[in-house]
C-alpha cells in the first residue's frame, strides 16, 4: 500500500461531524470536529440542511489534514457512517429537496398510529424485526405520500444522512444492508421486501429506494469534485460504512467472537443523546416480541446481527437538568459551563444514596419509541419529599437511565446480559458507571476508544481493501484489546435496583392515560 497507511472514518451524527484518523492496526491518530445544527417547528418538525450537512463534513475533513502532516497522500480509504433513520430526498442532478426531515422529527405520529392497524403489520415486524416508529424513513414517506406529495414527486430518491455524504463523495446512489433490511427489508436476506412496503403503503414510491451496497466488499473511488472540496486524492476508495448505532458498537465491542454463548450473552449500551441497547446474536436466534417494538440491524459479519432496543433520551434527560441549572447560574450573574457542570458529577452523586425517588426518563419531543412506542410519552419525578436537593434529582435521572436500559435488555431477552459493555460520553463518571451497572444487573467494560462509530466504518473499509481477511480478525486488533477491566457492580445495590424496577414498570404501565390527557390540553387558550 506504498505509504498510506491511514484509514480516515466520517461519523456525522445529530449535533457533531467527526473526521477520525486510524493507522490500520486501529490506533486513532487524530479527530477534527464541526458542529451540526437543525431546526425545531412547533408541529414537530425538525430539519437539517442537507447542503450545510455536506460543507462540513468537508470542513472536518479539512480541518483534520491541519493537524496531520501530509494526510491526503497517506489515506488508503475513507468510510462514512452517520445518524440514523430521517428522510434525505434527492431529486435531479443529485440536488436535494427541501432540508432533511431527520430522527427527531414527530411529525408522523398519527401515521404510525394507522399503520400499526394494517393487517400487514405483523408481516412488516416479522420481515424488519423493527418496530415502527415517528423516527423511521417509512413512517416519514407514509406521511408525506398523505401529506407532502410534493416533495416525493420532486426526488428520484430517498436516502438517510451517510448515504447522501457518500453521494456526494462518489456520485453514486447507494444505501447499505443495515438501514436498508430494518427499514424496508428482511434482515435475513438483507434486502428489500415487498409486503414491507406494501405495508406502508408506499409501493408506488418503490423507485425511490436506491442500490444496496456491502460495504466490506465494495468501495466506489472518490470522485474528482469531492476530492477537490475535501484536499483528498480523487480515486481514494469510499466504503459505505452502516449505521452510526451499530458502528458504535461494533467499535465498542458488542461483537467479540469468542465462545459463542458469552458473546451471545454479552450486550453493549451507547448512552449518548438517545439511548442504544443491543445484543449481537445469530439471525436465526432472533427474539421479536409481541409488542412488535425495538430493532434487528444487520452486523457487517454473515448472519450476524444486533437485536437492539433504543429510548428516544438518555442523557437528553441529564441535559435538561443541567442545562436548567446552567441558566440559572447564568440569571444570577454567575458563570459556569456545560462541561464543568458534567465535571461535577461525581462530587454530586457522592453526596446521594439509593432512595424511593424514581424518574422516567420520557424527556424527548417525540416520547418513547422503546421498549414501548408512544409518541405521547413523558417524563416524570415520583416520590418528592421536602427533603429532596438537587443531587437527589440528578442520581433520579440517571437511575431513570439505567431503569429505561434494563426496560429495554428485558424486551429483548428474558437472561440478564452477563457482560455489558458502555460507550458514550456520560460513561466516564465512575459514578455514573457504578449506577447503570447495578440498574442493569451486570458487571460493565468501558472501550477506552474515543469514537467508536468512526472506528466501526473504518473497520469496514480496513476489510474492504483487504488490510484483514475478515472482520472477526479486525475486531480482534481494533476493539478487545481497548475493553477496560470488568467492574462489579455491589450486591446490595443490584438489590435495591431489583425492587425499584418493577415499581418503574408497574408505573410507566399506568402513566399513557395520563399522558394522553396531557396532550390533550397542549395549546388549550387560557383566556
Amino acid at each position: 500500500m506504498d505509504n498510506r497507511d491511514i484509514i480516515l472514518g466520517i461519523d456525522s451524527g445529530t449535533s457533531v461531524v467527526k473526521a477520525v484518523a486510524f493507522d490500520l492496526e486501529g490506533q486513532q491518530l487524530g479527530c477534527a470536529s464541526v458542529r451540526n445544527t437543525y431546526q425545531r417547528g412547533e408541529d414537530g418538525s425538525a430539519l437539517q440542511s442537507m447542503d450545510k450537512t455536506w460543507h462540513d463534513c468537508v470542513d472536518a475533513i479539512r480541518h483534520l489534514a491541519d493537524d496531520i502532516e501530509n494526510l491526503a497522500p497517506r489515506v488508503v480509504a475513507l468510510a462514512v457512517t452517520a445518524q440514523g433513520d430521517g428522510t434525505w430526498l434527492v431529486g435531479k442532478e443529485n440536488r436535494p429537496v427541501g432540508d432533511a426531515w431527520i430522527w427527531l422529527d414527530a411529525r408522523a405520529a398519527d401515521t404510525v398510529r394507522q399503520l400499526e392497524q394494517s393487517p400487514l403489520s405483523r408481516e412488516r415486524f416479522s420481515a424488519t424485526g423493527t418496530g415502527l416508529n415517528t423516527c423511521q424513513q417509512g413512517a416519514q414517506l407514509a406521511y408525506m405520500q398523505a401529506h407532502h406529495r410534493e416533495l416525493l414527486e420532486s426526488a428520484e430518491a430517498v436516502m438517510h444522512c451517510k448515504d447522501w455524504l457518500y453521494l456526494n463523495l462518489t456520485g453514486v446512489r447507494a444505501t447499505d444492508p443495515s438501514e436498508a433490511s430494518f427499514t424496508f427489508g428482511n434482515f435475513r436476506h438483507r434486502g428489500y421486501e415487498d409486503v414491507v412496503i406494501e405495508a406502508l403503503g408506499l409501493q408506488e414510491r418503490r423507485y425511490l429506494l436506491p442500490e444496496i451496497v456491502e460495504g466490506t466488499q465494495v468501495t466506489h473511488p472518490l470522485m474528482p469534485e469531492a476530492a477537490e472540496a475535501t484536499g483528498l486524492l480523487a480515486g481514494t476508495p469510499v466504503c459505505l460504512g452502516y449505521v452510526d448505532m451499530v458502528m458504535t458498537g461494533l467499535g465498542a465491542g458488542v461483537h467479540t467472537g469468542g465462545d459463542a454463548s458469552f458473546n451471545k450473552n454479552t450486550a453493549c449500551s451507547i448512552i449518548g443523546s438517545t439511548g442504544v441497547h443491543m445484543r449481537s446474536v445469530h439471525s436465526s436466534d432472533v427474539f421479536l416480541n409481541q409488542a412488535q417494538t425495538g430493532y434487528v440491524i444487520t452486523l457487517p459479519i454473515p448472519h450476524q446481527v444486533t437485536q437492539m432496543q433504543t429510548n428516544m433520551a438518555a442523557t437528553l434527560n441529564l441535559d435538561w437538568l443541567l442545562n436548567m441549572t446552567l441558566s440559572l447560574i447564568e440569571e444570577f450573574g454567575g458563570k459556569a459551563d456545560h462541561a464543568t457542570l458534567v465535571k461535577h458529577l461525581d462530587k454530586w452523586l457522592e453526596n446521594t444514596h439509593p432512595d424511593e425517588l424514581m424518574y422516567h426518563p420520557y424527556i424527548s419531543l417525540a416520547g418513547e419509541r422503546g421498549p414501548f412506542v408512544n409518541a405521547d410519552a413523558r417524563a416524570s419525578f415520583i416520590g418528592l419529599r421536602y427533603s429532596h436537593g438537587y443531587a437527589d434529582l440528578l442520581r433520579a435521572v440517571i437511575e431513570g437511565i439505567g431503569m429505561a436500559a434494563r426496560d429495554c435488555y428485558r424486551a429483548m431477552s428474558a437472561q440478564t446480559p452477563l457482560e455489558l459493555r458502555l460507550s458514550g460520553g456520560a460513561v466516564r463518571s465512575a459514578k455514573v458507571r457504578q449506577i447503570l451497572s447495578a440498574c442493569i444487573g451486570a458487571p460493565v467494560r468501558v472501550s477506552i476508544r474515543d469514537e467508536a462509530g468512526a472506528a466501526g466504518a473504518a473497520m469496514m473499509a480496513a476489510v474492504a481493501i483487504g488490510a484483514y481477511p475478515d472482520m472477526e480478525s479486525c475486531i480482534a486488533t481494533w476493539v478487545t484489546p481497548l475493553l477496560s477491566v470488568v467492574e462489579t457492580p455491589s450486591p446490595a445495590l443490584v438489590n435495591h435496583y431489583n425492587r425499584l424496577f418493577e415499581t418503574y414498570r408497574q408505573t410507566r404501565s399506568l402513566l399513557p392515560p395520563v399522558w394522553a390527557e396531557l396532550q390533550s390540553l397542549k395549546g388549550v387558550d387560557n383566556e
